[in-house]
């Protein structure tokens, strides 16, 4: 835990890890739960590093216009990352971003529970590690995915399929 001062008030937050490819938008959900930091939403971590509404926009995967060199100092700063670091959780420049559905590859989810950027890019179509196409939906109800910043437990928000079940039901590229 670190303590941070924002307008003269003084708290606490744990930092956490990124993992290996994760979504901004994963990696800000995760941040937000982990003990000690408890942000409700995006809008209560973004009024603390001064970015109001912008946090919930990159959650959503939109970044036009595109993180700034300043918004992303201030954000690492609060998450206690280096900006290198958490750059890396942000598409490239001039990569087209899928902001719609969330996209899933469940056999990535099922050897390690996160959300991975590149499944949002726009020209990625399926899955290069297992050759399936993504899945925008559950397979048992057909909910679409919520934004991976809501996936507290990994599974449909709807009927409580487990995401690493949905694995086998992923179609071959």
């Amino acid at each position: 835990m670190k303590e941070r001062k924002n307008n003269g008030s003084q708290f606490w937050l744990t930092k956490i890890e990124p993992l290996e490819g994760e979504s901004i938008s994963h990696f800000l959900g995760r941040f937000r739960r982990v003990k000690g930091n408890r942000f409700s939403a995006a809008s209560g971590l973004g009024q603390v590093v001064g970015l109001g509404a912008v946090l919930a926009r990159w959650e959503k995967f939109y970044f036009n216009p595109f993180p700034t060199q300043q918004e992303l100092e201030a954000l690492a700063d609060i998450v206690m990352l280096d900006v290198d670091r958490l750059r890396l959780m942000f598409p490239p420049k001039g990569t087209t971003m899928k902001c719609k559905p969330t996209l899933l590859c469940a056999a990535c989810y099922q050897e390690e529970p996160y959300h991975r950027l590149e499944w949002q890019f726009k020209d990625q179509k399926g899955c290069d590690r297992h050759q399936v196409r993504f899945l925008s939906k559950c397979i048992n109800c057909d909910t679409a995915f919520l934004i991976p910043s809501q996936w507290e437990v990994g599974e449909c928000q709807h009927c409580g399929l487990k995401f690493e079940k949905m694995a086998r039901h992923q179609i071959r590229i």
